[in-house]
């Protein structure tokens, strides 16, 4: 059982993580004809953000809400 603040902590950390991730590996890829190391950096930092996401979605289904 899981209280629901954590619920919630949880949920919003999801979102934070894949939005914010989204939006570096977009900047990243706009950033990479110009200066290439930076552009890869925030593409890939982007991404792997987002799949911390998402993985956190799974984790977040298997938790029970509790009181």
């Amino acid at each position: 059982m899981t209280a629901p603040q954590t619920l919630q902590r949880m949920h919003q950390l999801i979102w934070a993580l894949i939005y914010g991730g989204l939006l570096a590996l977009v900047l990243g890829i706009a950033t990479a004809p110009a200066d290439e190391p930076l552009g890869w950096a925030l593409g890939l930092t982007g991404g792997v953000l987002a799949a911390v996401g998402v993985v956190l979605i799974g984790v977040r289904s298997r938790m029970q809400p509790g009181a």
